[in-house]
């Protein structure tokens, strides 16, 4: 693994994709442990009903690690697990720190998502808090610093359904990896990414650098 930035020991909350568990984040978690981070798992199981429950589940979990830590936490979520962290932070503006995303289903279009119709067939047509007014705009960014980190070659979720647009929040950005959907959470690549954004301080958020070795592995996509 190339050296990485250590952290400065703020809660780090991760959160796994449809039909995972926090078994797939743990090597993640155990990265940002290393790093210095307090990281956190969700502790929900595994992740395949979305209803009301699951969202209070979720809010009171952000809540909770925010009053255990007296910090703002950031989100990491892989694929499904994105889209709830950056609802969670437009919900929990005050208490998340930053949000990343990595390969996450972030259009307000389900079709960019494989596995859309088995989501449908287990959470209906429109979820339960998307029927409260709720979710009804996944483009729009939080309003704290967030990272779509994707990849050309996802294979489950269409690339540019996880492109950021500069136009829908101002601390937002895109970084396109070489790597799988799959792999999104063990690649040393993506990690180097994660790790840079978690590493900035708070209120300072800047785009990634990608200058030097960066700009032949790390690429932007266009604004529009």
């Amino acid at each position: 693994m190339l050296d990485l930035p250590k952290g400065d020991g703020h809660p780090v909350l991760v959160l796994p994709g449809f039909m995972a568990s926090d078994r797939s984040t743990k090597p993640m978690r155990r990265l940002f442990k290393d790093l210095g981070y307090n990281a956190y798992g969700w502790g929900l199981g595994r992740n395949v009903r979305f209803n009301e429950v699951r969202e209070r589940e979720m809010s009171d979990l952000v809540e909770r690690i925010y009053a255990e830590n007296g910090r703002k936490l950031s989100i990491v979520g892989w694929s499904l697990g994105g889209v709830f962290a950056r609802e969670l932070a437009k919900l929990h503006p005050d208490i998340v720190r930053l949000v990343v995303s990595l390969g996450s289903p972030i259009s307000n279009d389900r079709r960019h998502a494989a596995p859309s119709r088995l989501f449908e067939a287990i959470n209906g047509k429109q979820t339960e808090p998307e029927m409260e007014g709720r979710y009804g705009d996944l483009a729009a960014a939080p309003p704290v610093p967030t990272t779509s980190i994707l990849t050309k070659s996802d294979g489950v979720v269409a690339w540019r359904g996880s492109i950021q647009h500069p136009e829908r929040g101002a601390m937002t950005e895109n970084i396109i990896v070489p790597a799988s959907h799959v792999g999104l959470g063990v690649n040393p690549l993506v990690m180097v990414a994660v790790a840079d954004r978690l590493a900035q301080a708070e209120g300072q958020w800047r785009p990634f650098d990608r200058s030097g070795w960066r700009e032949l592995v790390f690429k932007g996509v266009p604004a529009a």
